[in-house]
């Protein structure tokens, strides 16, 4: 009897279902507001930035950096003929501005004539949100990964010491690499608790090497990564310090994006 009657109370749920269907209007399911903002996009077949992007360089000069160990002091790195080339004297520089959640373009290029090997073979980073002076924060790694042995979580498109990449898109030295970053930022509940981790996509030369992966913290050189409370954080490029030639960097910009449900 039960199960008699279980089966008219599902068969009764199905056509009130398929009833509602039947009278719904498709204009009920239509959004309209709020309209989505125009943005021009770079013209096909190039990387260059949106209409709605910041431009971090353009080429010219380091107006939107500062030395990540002195914020009061401008970047020094070497700006010459549309290249950013790392100069590893003056230390790491990060941007003037602080970012949460956002989308990042930059392309980066290790010397044809590249020497050393492993790690010491054209090694930078891009942080994805700077915590302080040094290497503190979230690295994605930059390194010359072409024909390059190293461990896996420290080759180029891992988050360093975390994640290892999906993929090993990179390009011969000599050539440039592109980057493309959807950061979300961790958010944070009562005292340092973490109510939403860090996630990243990173396509590397147009290869998924990072899809929405979660990270577990601000990326550590010795021992497990933890969380600690911050807020909006600039985006740090580091001057490794290995004895390798230097590597450049170009056409990088930034559009920052809303919170998750804004």
């Amino acid at each position: 009897m039960k199960c008699h009657l279980l089966m008219a109370a599902l068969l009764a749920g199905s056509c009130g279902a398929a009833h509602a269907q039947q009278t719904a209007k498709p204009e009920d399911t239509e959004v309209y507001e709020p309209v989505p903002k125009a943005v021009t996009p770079a013209p096909a077949g190039t990387s260059a930035a949106p209409s709605d992007a910041l431009v971090l360089f353009d080429g010219k000069n380091l107006d939107q950096w500062v030395s990540a160990d002195d914020r009061n002091a401008p970047a020094k790195w070497t700006v010459a003929g549309g290249i950013l080339t790392v100069n590893k004297g003056t230390g790491n520089i990060e941007t003037k501005r602080a970012f949460t959640n956002y989308q990042l373009h930059l392309e980066w290029r290790v010397p044809a004539n590249i020497s050393g090997t492993g790690q010491a073979r054209g090694n930078s980073g891009v942080f994805l949100a700077s915590l302080g002076k040094g290497d503190a924060g979230y690295e994605l790694q930059i390194l010359d990964a072409y024909n390059n042995k190293t461990y896996v979580n420290g080759m180029a498109g891992s988050i360093y010491k975390q994640l290892v990449p999906l993929a090993n898109p990179a390009r011969k030295p000599g050539e440039w690499q592109a980057y493309d970053v959807i950061w979300t930022a961790p958010t944070f509940g009562a005292g340092d608790a973490v109510a939403t981790p860090a996630r990243v996509t990173v396509f590397f030369n147009g290869v998924v090497v990072q899809n929405n992966a979660v990270l577990l913290g601000p990326t550590q050189y010795i021992g497990k990564p933890s969380y600690q409370r911050h807020g909006p954080a600039p985006i740090k490029l580091q001057a490794h310090g290995d004895k390798s030639e230097p590597l450049s960097y170009r056409n990088i910009w930034v559009r920052e994006l809303p919170a998750a449900g804004q």
